[in-house]
């Protein structure tokens, strides 16, 4: 029987309905794939190898909080330790704990969110508020848009220069972007936006108004790259050389909210046994660094348009038979 089989006929059998392309792999043993189109509208195009993917909310995994685990390291911040002392004017007791587990409770509505410019939307989340800490948890992007805000005055750098030198290029992720991507490196993306039809530039209106300051969305990258991210915690911290220790790679897999029970780490989702992290434009990441096993996939399924639910359903059925085949004959 070949090798996630059940997982691989699920993947294919949804391209052309939940979204036009797919570039998918297999982390040990290792497989990758490339099934569909980066393009409908206006005109077909083939998806191929080097192409750029706007993976959305995967930056918060791969540079927000990875940048935050290296300066942990170094002891210039605990993760207990209030955002105020990094950002004095954000409101007293929410803490970088509270905001990389999604239970800080500060509200994400902003009016008039997307017509604002970068230095008001600034000002608005710094404004922002809490009533409840520690809050129940409730993704939102807020908290890594706060955390990048803080990692710009820690390094008095804007944000994609600091993932750039703390993370991309360490681990060799040398075809990953920011800003300035050549539309026809990149997938398409959502062909009604308010924006207009997008290839190139980032979906997620907050990064798009940020810009060089976003810390929860905005990076394009390949599965490739992705692999080498992977490889580093899957190898619990080792990229031709230490990256991170391995006791901050396995304090990873330990739900840090703070009762314990909100079953989310440091930046990352908690699924089994495995590190879970997803992007709104049909991404995700499954990482098991006790096995060394995971699955990078990446989807243009806001492309042409966007219809989340149906995806959501078909993108959880892919996950479910995933771990049902990987943990199948796995000694407890």
């Amino acid at each position: 029987m070949d090798v996630m089989e059940r997982t691989k006929a699920k993947i294919a059998s949804l391209v052309g309905d939940a979204y036009p392309g797919v570039d998918y792999r297999f982390i040990n043993p290792d497989e990758h794939h490339i099934l569909g189109l980066a393009q409908l509208l206006p005109t077909a195009e083939a998806l191929t190898e080097e192409m750029l993917f706007d993976v959305a909310s995967l930056t918060k995994v791969v540079c927000t909080t990875t940048v935050i685990l290296k300066l942990w390291e170094r002891g210039v911040l605990q993760f207990d330790e209030p955002l105020r002392h990094f950002l004095p004017t954000f409101q007293e007791g929410v803490t970088i704990r509270h905001l990389l587990t999604h239970t800080s409770g500060v509200a994400g509505y902003i009016p008039n969110r997307d017509q604002l410019t970068a230095s008001a939307l600034r000002q608005a989340y710094l404004a922002m508020q809490t009533s409840q800490l520690p809050s129940p948890v409730k993704y939102t992007d807020t908290g890594t848009i706060l955390l990048g805000f803080m990692l710009e005055e820690i390094f008095q750098q804007d944000v994609v220069t600091i993932f750039q030198e703390e993370v991309l290029t360490p681990l060799g992720m040398t075809k990953s972007r920011f800003e300035k991507v050549d539309p026809a490196q990149a997938v398409a993306s959502q062909y009604d936006s308010p924006r207009g039809p997008l290839r190139g530039t980032t979906h997620d209106p907050k990064a798009f108004i940020l810009g060089a300051h976003a810390g929860n969305a905005g990076l394009f990258t390949t599965s490739g790259d992705l692999l080498h991210f992977s490889r580093m915690l899957l190898q619990r911290g080792w990229h031709e050389g230490p990256f991170l220790k391995e006791e901050t790679v396995l304090l990873l897999l330990e739900d840090q909210t703070p009762d314990k029970q909100g079953g989310r780490s440091l930046g990352w989702d908690l699924k089994g046994p495995y590190l879970y992290h997803t992007g709104y434009t049909g991404t995700f990441l499954l990482l098991d660094p006790l096995q060394e096993k995971g699955l990078i996939f990446l989807s243009n399924r806001v492309h042409p348009y966007d219809h989340r639910a149906a995806y959501l359903k078909k993108r959880d059925e892919i996950i479910e038979t995933f771990l049902q085949e990987s943990t199948s004959g796995v000694k407890k």
